[in-house]
């Protein structure tokens, strides 16, 4: 019924126009009607066929009807004109009844707008809904395309202008629509020349639409001609760029044709428009293969300027400024959005081809990586590792990390790149977010020190950027790391979250409750890291805005809960957050208005009276609290200004309690019972006896001992106890609180520093034997107590400028050295003796643990290399000791055997007593700019002259050395160790520091620069010393006139002096582009001593002076260890210019003097021992590490030195190397093997592309280096110890590796061009792997598992081996040349080891051509017979050979 229908209503053709459903248009169908019986009458041929095949032509803006499927239009239209008499001319007539037609606008554009459906009788079923437009269907007739399309191009021009009409129809766009997707184009050819004709006349618009329709217009077979032509039209036109890029990455292209668009693209880039970015790095990403991903994103990288996309900082900020006045200015700032929209398309694009390109991802990683200077790095490399980071694949994750870590820690990206990123594209990386954070928690866990700062500045830039969540994330992630308790982890976000209070304290109010959550996890935290969050919250909760006052409650909970804790722990919590409350809440406030004359409001001031008495309250109960309150409060007035009211009530209760606590008037001899006979001691003013004045340490501690006895026993008294463990932290307090009233004028207490302390006689000391334990632990407390004393009265007065009162300072440092050297004797006594604690914010057990175990470790510890402290016994008889076990010592061996046997009896050494001490100010090296007395000066000068100038003794000298140098040390070495993740070691690394902690690592490098003048006269002191010593014993160090504790002494000087200028060098913070001008300052003090006018050089020319400058010092090295500091230093400053290579050879030569010289001690004796071979190790490594040819040294030393040892009689050493002995030898042996192999893995690998020059010049390197390893591994047989023989086997291996990498390679290519060489290589290399299959066998006999475990990788290596020779000859065709036989199995010296005997088989091999060279045969090493022997055998072919080392 359907097909009837529609058939029929096909037939009637024109007639069915009347009863069209078309309710709608019903007024135009009428009006058409009436209108085409004039067209009916013309009858032209279009009109005729048109109606016969079923489309009704209207006219107006009524569209065409179609009455039947497309399909059959156009089988009916070519059937008509097929079947059509005048065949084939009626198809030019066809065409010209269309021509004509389309004259007319109206009816152009019905012809090629899409036809309409005609319905008959409401059945929808006979045409689909949607229909082409007319001419796209006549298109599809392939008879008519031609010419059709030919008329269609001719009509375009027409249009070109037009722009688009009312209806918004472009008549030019709408034609080009109607050539895509054809079924077939018939001349493809032709058409796309036409149309390429086109672009080249028609306006920018039509240009687009044309080029952008290429793709789906044209057949493959067209796709690379017309991308030439794009191409060459794409250098022309910039306009054209988008449309043009879109037609080639749709377009089937030829790779190299692709490759050649690209680089013309690339070329173009920097002409590109800003808008039409996105879419050029799009088309470059996308059009890239796998061979060329590198070159591409590295030419793409260094051509893509984000930095010029964006507006300057200064014009983007006016415009905000604008923007925010009012939104009437808002149409002048598109510039800034939509350069921030451009970018932010650019970087998807970018996004997109890493997601779905593995290698773009790589290559784009590979690119920033291979930029190596910070000036080089851009933005868009920040951008992209972000990116890289976003993606979900773990490999460019895990990618962008790593490159991202590396980039940071070797300093080529730096803050000020993150910042210009975060300033000027926050738009853009605010999408990264997610990945910023997870990267600065990934720096700030680091190990590595250099790294987690970055990590800090990335948090701060984002908190500062972005919207309130992220800053919530931000703050939340940070209290994460507080909470992880990971030592450096936690400093840096306590750290980050203070800076962001200060800088942001509204925003940083409203997260103050998340804040306040790490007050949950204390336990973790040290004092130093408890006393920096209590001041933030502090600061958040009672500063002066108050913002995050919502807090306060809480925190006073927390603190009263802490201060009424028995837990010593948390009662110490308490202590230092109450005072960091106190701190915030009594600060100074400029300008308050509800308080009168700009001072603290009524209720304020009585809040913070009453937290005071609460604390002191709290902490009466136990000395060691009380101590840390006085410390705590001390600090707090020393960092902070606090208001005069609160600061002048905490002064005066303190004169007052210190006077009545701790001082007496020196009046008739103290009575009661003390275990000891009362003496007034040190007195300094005692020709000011009226009104004098004593500390009363014994009877305070006697009494004190009483009470903690009677305590235990008894109710508390009523009575305050005082305890000799607050005199000097309530000392300390009292000093500042003077300071800070009289601005530093110390007039009201100076009688402290004079005054002398009621004790006992010190003579008591040689009779410790005598004593009972309670007595001995008596004596020794007293003195902790006095040492203590005399270390804080010298913090209080260092700086006072008086001559007076620098001498006597300089006696209280006498009085020190003194009764340290009184202490060890009385240590060594005591057994098990705990000393009373010094620093109160650490964890008490630990240093108890330490304490005990010390003297018992006293022996081991003198053996390991640490110093001892003070020898002995009179004010100048302190030496000094070394923080470092790998320094060596000088003490012990520069005193004669019976001394050294007295010094162990007499003394431990103070190093593990460290923490018992009151820490030192930095402002007390200050006194290190005094001059050195010394001996000669005694002579030389009157008496009366010398008192008049204040000068050190070498005793106080190498005191206050050694305390700089552990300060250095702490501060500017930024070791991982420093930091080590949850060891219990940092804690008692930092105790003792406290102070010093507060103070950054830049302050305390500007002090070290400020003491250097100082330390250079003392080192020129000391030079001058030995230097006259020598002249005094005609060049001989252990003359008759050496007065050996002097000698001691100096030379400890000396090495710290150097130890200290070597760490300061050393400080990281110089490379930082800040601190540029503080390591120019300091290099000119240095190049000032020799050159006036140091200010103009410029840094590699004060570098230079200063290497000069120190080098003079080289010929007064007293002992090894200082040759070695100085060998140190030398090279440090070294590095500190841009060139060091120019200083290369002469450390090296240094190095090798000093090497070649004979180290004897002051009395005379060679030095030698662990503390002698410790620093000869480092010295060997430092000159072969600088000198010009490590191989030709190697043999030197290996060739000549080691011979003539062997050749001396037992206790002489080599005459070209001093310090090469038979003690020595293995020293040397394990730098020898150890460089030689760092030397061999430097040499590059043979390439096929090498020439011939190239090549010889390699294989001459590989001869020596196997004529130098040949020389090492005979050896073993004269020094067979098993320490040795470890060393040979660990490094022989490790040459053989190196060898198979790198040698190999190089013998595959040079062989057919020096067969002999290559021969000879291969001969004598074979004699070493022999050797080394001694070793094995020999070691498999002894069974000495340090030697067996190195066997089964050496055995592994030497069978590589032979069949990479195998693999070598058969390469260069010479497989014949090699064979293989039975050989014994045999041990160190060389005889058969029989057990074995059996079951070995051997191998060996020949290369060479057997025509031309004689066969060398030789025999070969075997494997051992154990089972996995066995399966190797299986393995090979022959059922009888083994696989075992290499041979020729």
């Amino acid at each position: 019924m359907m097909r009837k229908k529609r058939r029929s209503s096909v037939d009637k053709g024109e007639g069915a126009a009347a009863t069209a459903p078309k309710v709608k248009k019903s007024r135009s169908t009428g009006r058409q009607q009436k209108e085409a019986v004039p067209e009916e009458a013309n009858q032209s041929v279009f009109a005729v066929f048109l109606r016969g095949a079923g489309v009704t032509l209207k006219q107006g803006g009524t569209s065409n009807e179609i009455a039947v499927d497309q399909v059959v239009f156009q089988k009916r239209i070519q059937q008509q004109l097929q079947k059509s008499p005048r065949y084939p001319g009626i198809v030019q007539e066809f065409i010209t009844g269309l021509e004509s037609h389309i004259e007319d606008p109206e009816r152009f554009r019905n012809c090629l707008l899409p036809c309409v459906p005609r319905l008959p009788d409401g059945d929808s079923s006979c045409v689909s809904s949607f229909q082409e437009s007319l001419l796209r269907m006549l298109l599809g007739i392939e008879m008519l395309q031609t010419s059709i399309i030919n008329t269609l191009l001719e009509k375009l021009p027409e249009f070109m202008l037009d722009g688009t009409g009312d209806s918004g129809l472009s008549v030019p766009r709408v034609i080009i629509n109607q050539f895509k997707w054809l079924d077939r184009v018939v001349d493809s050819k032709e058409l796309a020349a036409k149309l390429m004709e086109l672009v080249s006349v028609a306006p920018v618009e039509v240009q687009r639409d044309i080029i952008t329709s290429l793709p789906e217009i044209l057949e493959d077979s067209q796709h690379n001609d017309i991308a030439r032509e794009l191409n060459s039209l794409l250098q022309e036109n910039t306009q054209l760029t988008v449309p043009i890029l879109d037609a080639l990455s749709s377009l089937n292209l030829s790779s190299s044709l692709l490759t050649e668009v690209r680089g013309a693209v690339m070329a173009t880039l920097a002409a590109v428009q800003l808008e039409d970015l996105p879419v050029v790095v799009k088309f470059i990403l996308h059009s890239v293969s796998a061979s060329d991903a590198y070159e591409v994103v590295h030419n793409l990288r260094k051509k893509l300027e984000l930095e010029q996309c964006v507006l300057p900082p200064v014009l983007q900020a006016s415009q905000s400024r604008l923007k925010s006045k009012g939104a009437a200015v808002s149409a002048s700032t598109p510039a800034a959005g939509s350069s921030q929209d451009s970018i932010s398309l650019i970087l998807d694009g970018i996004k997109s081809a890493v997601r779905f390109q593995k290698t773009i991802s790589e290559a784009w990683l590979k690119a920033i990586e291979s930029v190596d200077e910070v000036e080089d790095h851009k933005v868009i490399d920040l951008l992209v590792l972000f990116i890289l980071h976003s993606t979900n694949a773990n490999q460019s994750r895990r990618g962008a990390e790593r490159v991202f870590k590396l980039k940071v820690r070797t300093g080529q990206i730096q803050d000020v790149l993150l910042q210009k990123t975060f300033r000027d594209y926050i738009q853009v990386m605010r999408g990264y977010f997610p990945s910023i954070l997870a990267l600065a928690q990934s720096l700030l866990r680091s190990p590595d020190p250099c790294v987690v700062p970055f990590g800090g500045h990335m948090y701060r830039h984002a908190f500062t950027a972005f919207d309130s969540y992220c800053q919530q994330e931000v703050v939340g992630s940070l209290v994460t790391h507080v909470c992880s308790g990971v030592g450096g982890e936690v400093d840096m976000a306590l750290e980050l979250l203070s800076g962001l209070v200060t800088e942001k304290p509204s925003e940083m109010a409203l997260y103050a409750v998340f804040v306040k959550g790490i007050l949950d996890y204390m336990d973790n935290l040290t004092p130093q890291q408890i006393r920096r969050l209590f001041h933030l919250l502090s600061r958040l909760a009672f500063g002066q805005q108050q913002q995050g006052s919502h807090i306060q409650d809480d925190m006073h909970i927390v603190i009263r809960k802490q201060l009424s804790s028995t837990v010593p722990k948390y009662k110490r919590i308490g202590i230092i957050g109450a005072v960091m409350i106190i701190g915030s809440m009594g600060s100074f406030r400029p300008k308050v208005k509800d308080s009168q004359n700009g001072s603290l409001p009524q209720e304020t001031f009585r809040q913070v009276s009453a937290l005071l008495e609460l604390v002191q309250s709290s902490s009466e109960s136990s000395p060691e609290a009380s101590a840390l309150y006085y410390d705590e409060l001390a600090n707090l007035i020393l960092s902070s200004t606090l208001d005069p009211q609160v600061q002048e009530m905490i002064g005066k209760s303190v004169l007052d309690v210190f006077q009545d606590d701790f001082v007496v008037d020196l009046g008739p001899d103290e009575t009661g019972s003390f275990p000891f006979p009362v003496r007034v001691m040190y007195n300094l003013d005692e020709e000011e006896s009226q009104g004098a004045i004593a500390i009363n340490l014994m009877p305070l501690l006697a009494k004190d001992l009483q009470n903690k006895g009677e305590q235990q026993s008894q109710t508390k008294k009523a009575h305050k106890r005082v305890s000799p463990l607050c005199l000097s932290p309530f000392f300390r307090l009292l000093r500042l609180c003077e300071e800070k009233r009289h601005q530093g004028d110390l007039e009201e207490i100076d009688a402290l520093l004079g005054c002398p302390l009621i004790l006992t006689d010190m003579d008591i000391v040689d009779k410790i034997e005598s004593l009972s334990k309670a007595e001995k632990e008596f004596l020794c407390t007293l003195l902790f107590h006095t040492i203590n004393w005399f270390r804080e009265v010298i913090n209080a007065f260092c700086r006072q400028k008086e001559t007076e009162m620098k001498m006597k300072v300089m006696t209280r440092l006498q009085n020190i050295t003194y009764l340290q050297s009184l202490l060890e004797r009385t240590l060594a006594g005591t057994l098990g003796y705990v000393p009373p604690f010094a620093n109160f914010d650490g964890e008490s057990t630990d240093a108890i643990i330490l304490s005990s175990a010390a003297p018992v470790n006293k022996a081991k510890k003198d053996r390991s290399g640490k110093k001892r402290k003070a020898p002995g016994k009179n004010s100048s008889g302190s030496s000094s000791q070394l923080e470092e076990g790998t320094e060596a010592d000088e003490t012990q061996q520069e005193q004669p055997e019976k001394e050294k046997e007295k010094e162990v009896k007499q003394g431990v050494s103070l190093v593990s007593y460290r923490q018992f001490f009151r820490e030192l100010d930095m402002e007390v090296l200050s006194v290190l700019q005094c001059g050195l007395l010394s001996r000669s000066l005694l002579d030389s000068e009157l008496q009366t002259k010398v008192r008049e100038e204040v000068l050190l003794g070498p005793a106080e000298l190498a005191f206050l050395l050694e305390d700089m140098l552990r300060k250095v040390e702490f501060c500017l070495t930024a070791t991982p160790a420093k930091r080590a993740p949850f060891l219990k070691g940092r804690t008692d690394k930092s105790v003792g520091f406290s102070h010093l902690q507060q103070k950054s690592s830049k302050d305390i490098a500007s002090c070290c620069v400020q003491l250097l003048p100082a330390l250079c006269s003392h080192l020129e002191n000391c030079h001058n010393h030995f230097q006259t010593l020598l002249s005094e014993n005609n060049g001989v160090v252990d003359g008759p006139a050496t007065d050996i504790q002097e000698h001691q002494l100096m030379s400890s000087a000396y090495q710290l002096l150097l130890q200290v200028l070597n760490t300061t060098f050393s400080w990281s913070g110089f490379s930082q582009p800040g601190q540029r001008s503080l390591l120019k300052k300091a290099l000119g003090v240095l190049a000032g001593r020799l050159k006036e006018g140091g200010a103009e050089l410029n840094l590699e020319q004060l570098v230079k002076h200063s290497f000069k400058y120190l080098l003079n010092f080289s010929s007064t090295m007293p002992s090894l260890s200082t040759a070695l500091c100085l060998s140190q230093l030398l090279s440090t400053v070294s590095e500190r210019g841009g060139n060091s290579a120019a200083f290369r050879e002469q450390t090296a030569s240094l190095a090798r003097r000093f090497l070649s010289q004979e180290w004897v001690t002051a009395s005379g004796e060679k030095e030698r021992g662990n503390k002698f071979n410790e620093p000869l190790q480092t010295l060997l490594r430092i000159y072969l590490e600088h000198v010009d040819d490590v191989l030709k040294a190697v043999e030197e030393i290996a060739g000549e030195g080691i011979p003539e040892l062997i050749n001396a009689s037992k206790d002489e050493s080599s005459a070209s190397w001093p310090t090469l002995n038979r003690q020595t030898f293995l020293v040397f042996y394990k730098v020898l093997m150890a460089e030689l192999e760092r030397a061999v893995r430097k040499i590059p690998a043979g390439k096929i592309s090498d020439n011939m020059e190239a090549q010889s010049e390699k294989l001459l390197t590989w001869n020596l280096a196997v004529r130098d390893f040949h020389i090492l591994v005979n050896l073993v047989k004269v020094f067979d110890s098993r320490l040795v023989l470890n060393v040979c086997l660990k490094y022989g291996r490790l040459f053989l590796e190196s060898f198979l990498k790198l040698g190999m390679p190089l013998l595959d290519y040079s062989f057919k061009r020096h067969k002999e060489d290559v021969q000879s290589l291969l001969k004598t290399f074979q004699l070493s792997t022999r050797q080394l299959h001694h070793m094995c066998g020999h070691s498999k006999i002894r069974q000495d598992t340090s030697l067996t475990n190195h066997v089964p990788a050496l055995k592994k290596s030497l069978e590589l081996f032979i069949y990479r020779v195998m693999a070598m000859l058969t390469l260069n065709n010479c497989q014949e040349a090699f064979w293989m036989g039975n050989l014994k199995n045999r041990n160190l010296k060389g005889e058969e080891i029989l057990s074995q005997r059996s079951q070995e088989s051997e191998e060996e091999e020949e290369e060479g051509e057997r025509s031309s060279l004689p066969q060398a045969q030789s025999e070969e090493e075997a494997q051992d017979s154990d089972s996995e022997g066995n399966k190797k055998v299986n393995r090979l072919e022959d059922g009888d050979q083994d696989s075992t080392d290499d041979s020729d």
